[in-house]
């Protein structure tokens, strides 16, 4: 049997996707979490054989817990996203992601890409890979990118700060320095460039 952790905030998603999966029978999912904090602490208590992860989670991203999780526990994590962008894809490679997949695909692959990833291999997702090569890099750091994602939906400085843990200044500089560095005029007109981009 393969042990299966499934992360995902939204519970509809989270309990049809854990329900699908405990139709196959070799598959057994041992813990559904709503956020990447519960997922770490399940993780460390059941020890999974793979880690599904849901990438927008509130408080930790999927990257973010994945990157935990692999520090804590003997596992294989595999990144779920209904935004598919390729920048994601190689800052969650780069945290030692083993599978990364869109949601829009059906029950079953998600059970072959488990399946796949825990004999030890790895499975992108091919257009998401074709996307990520022929994507331009960003020019933004990652707290940059953190701080435009944060402010997406037109919230203050206060409030990308606070969601953040940074102070208002700090904000305001990481701003600044993201319009210098695209040319634009606004935080709005960035965060559309880099949503555009696939940076986030």
């Amino acid at each position: 049997m393969i042990r299966v952790l499934i992360a995902d905030d939204e519970d509809m998603i989270r309990t049809a996707l854990a329900a699908l999966l405990r139709l196959e029978p070799d598959l057994e999912v041992v813990a559904e979490c709503r956020d990447g904090e519960s997922a770490i602490a399940e993780a460390e208590r059941v020890q999974p054989d793979v880690c599904l992860l849901d990438l927008e989670m509130p408080g930790l991203d999927g990257v973010d817990t994945a990157a935990r999780v692999l520090r804590q526990v003997r596992t294989r994590c595999v990144i779920v996203t209904r935004h598919a962008r390729p920048g994601v894809l190689r800052r969650a490679l780069g945290a030692g992601v083993h599978g990364f997949l869109p949601k829009s695909r059906p029950a079953d692959d998600v059970a072959s890409v488990i399946r796949e990833v825990a004999t030890g291999r790895r499975y992108v997702d091919p257009e998401i890979a074709a996307d990520a090569l022929s994507d331009e890099r960003s020019p933004l750091t990652d707290r940059e990118l953190d701080v435009l994602r944060a402010g997406a939906r037109g919230e203050t400085i206060a409030e990308i700060a606070a969601s953040l843990h940074l102070s208002a200044g700090t904000v305001r500089n990481h701003v600044s320095s993201v319009l210098g560095k695209l040319g634009l005029a606004t935080r709005q007109q960035a965060t559309i460039h880099a949503r555009e981009r696939g940076w986030i």
